[in-house]
């Protein structure tokens, strides 16, 4: 006989299910390719964060071993006890030269580089302004700072500066944002966030997860797009989508570095990245500002992507990027859309609340320098197909 609390945690799941919102682990191979495979079928790739097409690459793949035999397995402790070998300063010296910063920290990933910052600056006096479309890994830093969260609504920044003007003076203030929001594919308009930063005094703290790699001149992310790195305080991004490896990396001034290093809980307890990891990273670092013609390549895919998809008559979420996002609604009916397009040979993976707000599930389509114009010929053709099939496009309604 289950105990109560097991009875309760069981009709959680069985809610998932009736709400079309329960998730499974699927074997997938070969996701780093423009093609992958699920459940032995050739199916083309539209699911991954790999918009470079590097998470494959020889480079990054010889750069790993070559650690690995240099150095070993595992860093053996965190980076303040034993952990911190030489290619820790080797590669945040090169990202710091990268990113045009004084100095830079890398972490074990984009959510405890999150959570770990936002509740190191920002405390239970200090009020954090965050759009409302970020990251989960920003609300959770936020919750766990203990701060007051004023979040506004998206990219609305009449709304933003209203909460400002209520805010005491003498709190610390945090504006925080994604550049490239991660389920709709628009950009943060970082001209505004730093306008209302320096008139209210607040903090800029910028999450480049999806642009680092792709935009600016080099790579460097939205931010030395917009020519605003000096106007911002806290630059972070991950090596794990683009760059093609894993991790996080924040820059800024050296003793906002020194802080975290004190301050930041999920850097000083957590064992450093194996060696293997920060050797890709510093090759990824080395070669990401050359690949121009990798960054042309998606640019062009990603605007013919979604032309050919708001042409045909479907939501795209007011899409500016490589992530386009098909709206659809309901739970049940994006996860049919996704089934119909597995069927017709193209990985489209639903997207539900809580990571969507409710009612506006999607299926989140991403891009790939590495894919050709007849992969995304072919896709139009069978997102065409499934959507006149169920009656999204083509003159009918659900």
């Amino acid at each position: 006989m289950d105990t109560i609390w097991k009875a309760e945690l069981k009709e959680e799941l069985e809610q998932l299910q009736k709400l079309s919102q329960k998730r499974k682990l699927t074997e997938v191979e070969a996701a780093e390719q423009p093609w992958l495979t699920i459940n032995h079928r050739n199916l083309l790739n539209l699911s991954s964060n790999n918009y470079l097409g590097l998470a494959g690459d020889i480079r990054l793949k010889e750069a790993m071993i070559h650690a690995v035999r240099e150095i070993g397995t595992g860093a053996a402790a965190s980076r303040l006890i034993v952990g911190n070998y030489p290619l820790y300063e080797q590669t945040e010296s090169a990202l710091a030269k990268w990113k045009g910063a004084e100095a830079g920290l890398i972490f074990s990933s984009g959510y405890s580089a999150n959570i770990g910052m936002i509740s190191s600056i920002i405390g239970r006096d200090g009020i954090v302004f965050s759009d409302k479309l970020n990251h989960a890994s920003i609300v959770d830093g936020v919750i766990l700072s203990r701060s007051e969260h004023k979040r506004y609504r998206h990219n609305d920044f009449n709304h933003l500066e209203t909460l400002l003007k209520q805010a005491p003076f003498h709190k610390r203030k945090l504006i925080v944002t994604d550049t490239v929001f991660s389920m709709d594919g628009d950009l943060a308009k970082l001209q505004d966030l730093v306008t209302l930063k320096e008139r209210y005094h607040a903090i800029l703290m910028v999450d480049e997860a999806h642009s680092s790699g792709i935009f600016g001149e080099h790579g460097e992310g939205l931010v030395h797009h917009m020519k605003l790195q000096d106007k911002v305080e806290i630059q972070m991004g991950t090596f794990s989508k683009a760059l093609g490896c894993f991790g996080a990396y924040a820059v800024g001034d050296r003793w906002l570095m020194e802080y975290f290093t004190n301050k930041m809980r999920s850097f000083i307890y957590t064992t450093a990245l194996p060696p293997a990891i920060l050797g890709a990273i510093y090759a990824a670092i080395r070669i990401v500002p050359n690949e121009h013609q990798r960054r042309r390549t998606l640019f062009e895919h990603s605007e013919y992507f979604r032309n050919s998809l708001l042409q045909l008559g479907f939501n795209i979420c007011g899409s500016e990027t490589q992530i386009i996002p098909i709206l659809i609604g309901p739970n049940d009916q994006t996860t049919e859309f996704s089934q119909r397009l597995l069927e017709e040979g193209i990985a489209g993976i639903p997207i539900r609340p809580p990571t969507v707000p409710m009612n506006q599930a999607r299926i989140r389509f991403s891009l790939m320098a590495t894919h050709k114009r007849e992969d995304l010929d072919f896709a139009i053709e069978k997102i065409s197909l499934v959507g006149k099939q169920i009656g999204m496009i083509g003159g009918h309604t659900w």
